[in-house]
């Protein structure tokens, strides 16, 4: 889990109190007006790093390990019937899955009390930002930078689809890097198995990184819908501009249909494929 909202978190770090609750068990924090309370293991400094339509994300330290984190509450996680499939289906998935290129759950946080459990803590292991902030921002990106990205995203998801797994929601914000340009994929909220009996929703994927057949309401899909993510996002490394900007889903059509037959009209596809074929 990426940080990306660290320019606020020294200005906040001094105003977030430390109360303990249930004998010293857990601890609550306020956090712009949002009441965290995790293990009493997860101490202080606590700085909020990420917000969403999911809530909010807070680093934190975890005092048996001296590990940092990321803890992120999903509150009122059974208000919500799809919310919370989506929830239930990341940790099922991702307390299974062990890959360096794969964002890793370090614990869940069981609630003090079974009858008020409503939010859920998920606790994962910290990363510095994600690909959405480092594209938007001034940093040089080399040919050395896309090609180890590109490298560890398609390391990542070769493990995550050898687990018959489609993620389903690839996209740049949804890949956290560190310092060391250490890549992990991460946000499986949408993802499934390949074995599922069940209908398969089309509407999956955010639009711009979205494989033609999703637009087009296809109910049943491959893997070749990440690779078509991984294409739309390495473009986007390389040109600092998303691929595909589409309005909607007709202009994200015509968009892709445009570029296919700029192909054509330049002789792409003869050049790249052997006449034999």
């Amino acid at each position: 889990m990426a940080a990306k909202e660290s320019s606020s978190a020294s200005s906040t770090d001094a105003k977030i109190k430390r109360v303990l609750t249930h004998g010293g068990r857990y601890a609550q924090y306020n956090v712009f007006g949002n009441l965290f309370e995790v293990s009493s293991k997860y101490v202080p400094p606590i700085r909020p790093i990420g917000r969403g339509a999911y809530g909010i994300v807070c680093a934190a330290v975890n005092a048996d390990t001296h590990e940092e984190v990321a803890i992120k509450k999903i509150g009122n996680a059974f208000d919500n019937i799809i919310d919370a499939k989506r929830t239930l289906r990341e940790i099922k998935l991702l307390r299974h899955m062990d890959h360096e290129n794969v964002i890793s759950i370090k614990d869940i946080v069981r609630p003090p009390k079974k009858e008020t459990f409503n939010d859920v803590y998920i606790v994962y292991e910290l990363m510095d930002t994600d690909l959405h902030q480092i594209i938007r921002s001034d940093q040089p990106l080399t040919d050395d930078h896309c090609q180890y990205f590109l490298y560890q995203l398609l390391r990542g998801l070769k493990y995550v689809h050898s687990a018959h797994v489609l993620h389903r929601d690839l996209k740049p914000s949804n890949l956290f890097l560190n310092a060391n340009c250490d890549l992990k994929i991460g946000d499986f909220g949408l993802a499934r198995t390949t074995t599922e009996t069940d209908f398969m929703t089309e509407y999956v994927v955010t639009r711009w990184y979205r494989a033609p057949e999703l637009l087009l309401n296809c109910s049943e899909y491959t893997a070749a819908i990440d690779i078509w993510s991984v294409g739309c996002i390495l473009g986007e490394i390389m040109t600092r501009e998303p691929l595909f900007p589409g309005k909607d889903y007709v202009h994200q059509l015509r968009l892709i249909t445009e570029v296919h037959l700029m192909m054509l009209a330049l002789g792409f596809f003869e050049a790249i494929i052997p006449e034999d074929m």
